[in-house]
This record gives structure tokens, C-alpha cells and sequence, in this order.
């Protein structure tokens, strides 16, 4: 098998769309519909996701992951995805780690982002990466079942 490349591109990237509508497919699945998302939905649109990392192996996608800025100071992460069959093997790890290094290059201080508290995986992931609870920050403050967490990026080289 061939070592897993990562290119960086943006939310233009036809696998990176490709990966939008799977997570959007798998949020609507976990939550029993895309009406129980509805208030979800706006905030997390792909063509806002302006930092994208793609995963490949043998020249086929099987991965992504992307940031947008929220504030000055803040990066919103969005989209970490790897494919089931691929999961296992530090994918996500080794991408949040990278989206983390390109958002301190260009001036960010802390990452932050948004999931469910239904989806263990992700969220024992992202305590394992340094992630912690963090208050509901807006839009999520107001939609039930969100969870934020939030990592500083300006304290390691």
C-alpha cells in the first residue's frame, strides 16, 4: 500500500464536495433526518470552508478536513472526515494536526469547532489532539445537542 498524501486545496475541490454531501448524508442519518439539522445547515455550508486538506491513497481521496476563520483570532475546523474503510490509522489525526499548523501560519490563536456529543469517536479524538469543552459559542449557543470545543494553537512551535 501506498503512504497517504495530503494536498491542500479549498472548497472548489471536487472530491472535497464530494466529501460535503457524505457528511452531510451521515449528520443526517445520526440526528434521524435533515429536519432535525435545519438550524444547522446555514452554518456550515462548504463554500465557507476556505482552507482544504484532502487525504489520498493510490490517487484516490479517502479523506478531508478544512477550517474557516470565525474571528480574528479564531479557526473554525469543518468537515474532518476520513473513509470507514480507512479509519484506524491516524488519518484524522495527522489532518487536524496539519489544519491546526496552517491556521497558526496564518495568524490564528486558537482552534475551535462543533459536534455532537453523540459522536464519540470525534469527540474522544479531538480530547486526545488537546480539545476541551468550551461554552457553546454562536450560532451553536442556541441549537440543542451541540457541543463546542476549542484548542489553543499560539502556545506550541
Amino acid at each position: 500500500m501506498e503512504q497517504v498524501k495530503f494536498i491542500w486545496t479549498d472548497c472548489n475541490s471536487a472530491d472535497f464536495r464530494s466529501f460535503y454531501l457524505k457528511t452531510e448524508e451521515y449528520y443526517n442519518r445520526i440526528v434521524g433526518g435533515s429536519e432535525n439539522r435545519k438550524a444547522f445547515m446555514p452554518h456550515n455550508l462548504s463554500e465557507s470552508v476556505t482552507v482544504v486538506l484532502i487525504a489520498y491513497l493510490d490517487d484516490t481521496a479517502i479523506g478531508c478536513g478544512g477550517f474557516k476563520r470565525y474571528s480574528d483570532g479564531d479557526a473554525e475546523i469543518k468537515r474532518v472526515w476520513v473513509e470507514p474503510e480507512y479509519r484506524g490509522q491516524h488519518i484524522a489525526s495527522r489532518m487536524i494536526i496539519m489544519l491546526e499548523e496552517k491556521a497558526k501560519e496564518k495568524g490564528f490563536r486558537r482552534m475551535i469547532l462543533q459536534t455532537r456529543q453523540i459522536m464519540t469517536d470525534a469527540v474522544k479524538l479531538y480530547e486526545k489532539l488537546g480539545y476541551e469543552l468550551t461554552d457553546n459559542y454562536p450560532p451553536y449557543d442556541k441549537l440543542e445537542g451541540a457541543i463546542c470545543m476549542a484548542k489553543r494553537i499560539d502556545t506550541f512551535s
